[in-house]
């Protein structure tokens, strides 16, 4: 029995009163201990390279964009949901630790570029490699055949969630 069956078994006598679907239960419960797991491990990486996790977060924001390595400030804390204040914050800590520049805009003088230095790239890899091991120590219960299946399955979910959820920025 794993977590989210012992869950389940737990607490089904106790919402009589409740429409209470064990299958729908105990999937939510697995998807949320699976994205425990994975905030964990990104904790786990980030710490191992000397990161706190805000400061991975915003190296990763950076990194991901359709211009990977630059973007301005504003549009970093949009896709991080994070204040102009907090955003500042987490620049000025990446900045002084060589992990990122600010560079005037050529477009805008009143505006700057957020750019990833070569320090940055290197410390955002190494997290990202060690992120990647722990979900490949996860997915590798599955095998081939089951990957693609869970995938298909996912989805179909993911469909659901788009549908409700607006889209990030």
């Amino acid at each position: 029995m794993d977590y989210a069956e012992r869950h389940v078994a737990r607490w089904r006598d106790h919402w009589i009163d409740v429409d209470f679907d064990d299958a729908v239960e105990t999937a939510t419960v697995r998807l949320s201990r699976i994205r425990r797991y994975h905030r964990e491990a990104l904790k786990v990486a980030a710490a191992q390279v000397g990161l706190a996790v805000h400061e991975y977060e915003t190296l990763h924001a950076l990194m991901i964009r359709d211009t990977p390595g630059t973007a301005s400030p504003r549009e970093l804390a949009q896709m991080l949901d994070v204040s102009p204040a907090g955003m500042t914050g987490r620049l000025d800590s990446l900045e002084k630790a060589g992990h990122l520049k600010r560079t005037p805009s050529a477009t805008d003088r009143r505006s700057v570029v957020i750019e990833a230095t070569t320090s940055g790239v290197a410390i955002w890899r190494r997290a990202m490699r060690l992120r990647g091991e722990a979900e490949e120590r996860l997915f590798a219960a599955l095998s081939a055949k089951e990957m693609a299946t869970l995938n298909r399955l996912l989805r179909k979910l993911a469909l659901v969630v788009d549908e409700e959820l607006p889209a990030e920025p």
